[in-house]
C-alpha cells in the first residue's frame, strides 16, 4: 500500500465519511485481568501516552496493532496529522512511508464509539483497508462512527493515562509539507511503541 496515498486521502475521508460503551469512561483496575486489556506505553518526544486495548470488542484489530508494537514498526514514526484527531503509525522522520502489513477487516461495529480520548483505526474508502496507521480523537467525533448499515471508524483503544501530552500535540503549529496537510511543523516522534508488562 502507497503510504503517501494514506495520507493524502485521509483527510477526505475522515471528512467525507461518516468516521455508550459500556467502560469507556473508566480505566481498568490493575488486576490479572487486565492481560486481556493490554496498555500499550507510546513514549513520544512529548511525553508518553498510555492506550488501553479493547481485546474483546476489538480483537482483530488489537491483534493488528500489537503485531506492529512487538515488531518495533512504530518505533522512529512521526505525528503525521493534527486537527480534530492526531494522527500516527505509518511515516518516518524522513517522511517516508513505512512498508505496511496486509488490511485487516473493519470492526467499527462493535459498540465502541469515536469519542474524545479513544484510539482508532485510519484507512481508505474501502471500509477493510487498515493497517497501521491510527489516531485519537481529541474530541468527540460522532461522524466517524458507522451509520446504520455502513461502516465507521474501528475504535479498539482508549488513551488511560497522558491524555494531557495527547492535548499538548494538539496545540503544535500544523501546516503543508509536500504531500502532507494539517502536519505538525515540528518533528513529533514516537520514540518506542511497547507492551507495558
Amino acid at each position: 500500500m502507497n503510504g503517501r496515498r494514506t495520507i493524502s486521502l485521509l483527510p477526505a475521508m475522515l471528512l467525507a465519511l461518516p468516521l455508550v460503551l459500556a467502560g469507556q469512561g473508566k480505566p481498568a483496575k490493575k488486576t490479572a485481568a487486565n492481560v486481556a486489556n493490554p496498555v500499550v506505553a507510546l513514549e513520544t518526544t512529548m511525553g508518553t501516552i498510555k492506550v488501553q486495548l479493547f481485546t474483546g470488542n476489538a480483537p482483530i484489530t488489537t491483534k493488528n496493532f500489537l503485531g506492529y508494537v512487538n515488531a518495533g514498526f512504530y518505533n522512529g514514526t512521526i505525528i503525521h496529522r493534527i486537527d480534530f484527531v492526531v494522527g500516527g503509525g505509518g511515516y518516518t522522520e524522513m517522511f517516508a512511508g513505512k512498508q505496511d502489513g496486509p488490511p485487516i477487516k473493519n470492526e467499527s461495529r462493535n459498540g465502541l464509539k469515536n469519542l474524545r480520548g479513544t484510539v482508532a483505526m485510519a484507512r481508505f474508502n474501502d471500509p477493510n483497508s487498515a493497517t497501521s496507521q491510527f489516531f485519537i480523537n481529541l474530541k468527540d467525533n460522532p461522524h466517524l462512527d458507522p451509520p446504520k448499515g455502513g461502516w465507521g471508524y474501528a475504535v479498539f483503544a482508549k488513551v488511560v493515562e497522558g491524555m494531557d501530552v495527547v492535548d499538548k500535540i494538539a496545540k503544535v503549529k500544523t501546516g503543508k509539507k509536500g504531500p502532507f496537510y494539517n502536519i505538525p511543523m515540528q518533528n513529533i516522534v514516537v520514540k518506542t511503541a511497547k507492551v507495558l508488562p
